[in-house]
């Protein structure tokens, strides 16, 4: 039987598209105002597990406050208000903040260089950006460009300098002691845009995806379906959500459904990972692979008597060690689950009990209520045979979730994510559907790669690399890493004259780091002498993909007999 298309599933879907949808729809309301002002929205844990306790009506007046100070600058309904903040209560009212006046929201990962954040900038037309202090010097160069005029607000002052404060500055604590609660949220209904996000592909800039209102029934729906969050739920979504996923469900999921999360500030820590779980007496845990693999792999025991219900993973495929790890560790099965920037989550091992079914290895799941995933063949329009790799897609009559119509302001890269004259969305990935309805992740068409749940795109590598004056040629490809699921790694042919060396290799790393982005690095660096390329001089990353694995067998072989 198909669950995914239910009676009971798809009414509640369209309950949640009329709610999400409605032309009166107010993002502050949905999101913050309906909930009891005292229950905990969320605990904000610093790196000390300190914990920070934000109810729902402090997140409404503190909002209501920033809010006003953002139209004290200027901002009305539609502007753009870009981000570059980690995970924080300052982040939270600035999101809630630019919602309230109507304004739209531009994620920025902290881990960009500024090369990466004027093009999201520029390309969003930005009347504003909220960046803690610490990255403030990132936009100090950006002043010069002619296509970027904005106001810096400074947020984490401890860490701000003055020295290097950009044009039109403002402090977020200055505004906030400035400006009073109260004034009316703006209305803006179903289809005003929510979001501007960019997503990249192997060739080409990023391209933004305008996110509506709408948009939040499938984040809601996937709250309930996939994850299954219950009222009683203490949720924690350990993405990043300078990404999609994190900001979509670590934020947005979180708020519309009402559930109590946990937002941990800093960075990555096997031990603080598994305390945060005992100390916030987790039930409902999501998170990329490599932190499930990074829980596996670092020798950390557990502590006694958590309090998981689920354990969920996405960005990238869930690989079987995992799970056979987690079920004896964390005492459940870890679900895997499938998604996009352009929709949000398609298919999914899901909690919910009326659509659960026993886990499939190295299976995604089963589509979820409001989306119908297809297989069509990779070459034609057509569908496949149970059992046959081809595209993986979205049949869009029967896809009621489904909003994305096109890139922002790019018409010819958004008519390569349709088929059959518009019958279908396609996700880019290839796949099957077993004789069970489950739906198989095979490869991914492009060459995007995923890291850590991060998709990079190697062209945004190569091209930064091809910025040093010493490289002529580059190639980046994933490797297979035991923790990362995948690494990059980049093949580098030198300028005449140049000669390679281990001390050139580590600094093109850190010119990736500089140049694009310090999550984006390629952790091996190949100087070789020429690339394989096709006739037309197009580089052949599979034959460099091919030549990786087999070598890192045969090490591993080796390494075995030893």
């Amino acid at each position: 039987m198909d669950l995914s298309t239910g009676s009971a599933d798809l009414a509640r879907v369209n309950a949640l598209l009329g709610q999400y949808g409605d032309p009166a729809a107010n993002v502050a309301y949905l999101l913050c105002d309906r909930h009891d002002p005292n229950s905990v929205a969320y605990r904000i844990v610093d790196s000390n597990l300190a914990v920070d306790v934000m109810t729902y009506g402090q997140l409404r007046q503190e909002s209501e406050i920033f809010a006003n100070a953002l139209r004290s600058l200027g901002v009305a309904q539609g502007d753009r208000v870009a981000t570059l903040m980690g995970k924080s209560r300052d982040y939270l009212v600035t999101l809630l903040g630019i919602w309230r006046v109507g304004a739209v929201h531009v994620p920025l990962f902290t881990a960009f260089a500024s090369p990466e954040i004027a093009t999201r900038l520029k390309g969003s037309r930005a009347k504003v950006v909220v960046a803690d202090g610490v990255h403030v010097e990132k936009l100090t160069t950006l002043s010069a460009d002619p296509g970027i005029r904005l106001a810096v607000v400074v947020a984490g002052e401890e860490s701000y300098s003055a020295e290097n404060e950009v044009g039109e500055c403002y402090r977020f604590g200055d505004l906030m002691a400035k400006n009073v609660s109260g004034a009316d949220a703006a209305t803006v209904g179903g289809d005003a845009p929510l979001i501007q996000i960019y997503t990249s592909g192997t060739t080409g800039k990023p391209k933004g995806v305008v996110v509506p209102v709408r948009a939040i029934a499938g984040f809601h729906g996937y709250g309930e379906f996939g994850l299954g969050l219950r009222p009683t739920d203490i949720y924690w979504c350990a993405a990043d959500p300078g990404w999609a996923y994190g900001l979509y469900f670590g934020i947005i999921c979180s708020l519309a459904t009402g559930v109590s999360s946990v937002l941990l500030k800093g960075g990555f820590s096997a031990a603080n990972t598994l305390n945060l779980l005992s100390l916030c007496e987790v039930t409902n845990f999501t998170a990329a692979p490599t932190v499930y693999r990074s829980l596996l792999t670092s020798g950390v025991t557990p502590p006694p008597g958590l309090k998981l219900r689920c354990a969920s993973s996405a960005g990238e495929p869930l690989t079987p060690e995992v799970n056979q790890w987690a079920v004896k560790a964390l005492g459940v099965e870890v679900a895997d689950h499938y998604g996009q920037t352009e929709a949000g989550m398609l298919v999914n091992n899901h909690h919910h009990p009326d659509l659960k079914r026993p886990i499939k290895e190295r299976s995604m799941g089963i589509g979820m209520p409001g989306w119908k995933p297809v297989v069509i063949d990779q070459y034609e329009d057509v569908l496949v045979e149970t059992g046959q790799v081809g595209r993986v897609a979205l049949e869009l009559s029967e896809s009621p979730l489904a909003w994305f119509k096109g890139y922002f302001e790019d018409p010819g890269k958004s008519a390569e994510k349709f088929a059959g004259n518009g019958r279908w969305y396609l996700t880019g990935d290839l796949g099957y559907v077993d004789s069970d309805g489950y739906i198989h992740f095979s490869s991914r068409a492009d060459d995007v790669i995923i890291m850590a749940g991060y998709r990079i795109s190697p062209f945004e590598v190569e091209s930064a690399l091809l910025t040093h004056p010493d490289v002529a040629e580059a190639a980046v490809i994933a490797a297979p890493d035991k923790v990362r699921g995948e690494v990059l790694e980049a093949y580098v042919v030198l300028k005449g004259g140049i000669a390679a060396n281990p001390h050139l290799e580590e600094e093109l790393k850190t010119w990736v780091k500089r140049t694009y982005a310090a999550h984006a690095y390629p952790r091996q660096v190949h100087l070789v002498q020429s690339l394989p390329k096709t006739p037309s001089g197009k580089i052949k990353r599979f034959v460099l993909r091919e030549l990786r694995a087999a070598e890192l067998k045969a090490l591993a072989e080796t390494k075995s007999a030893a």
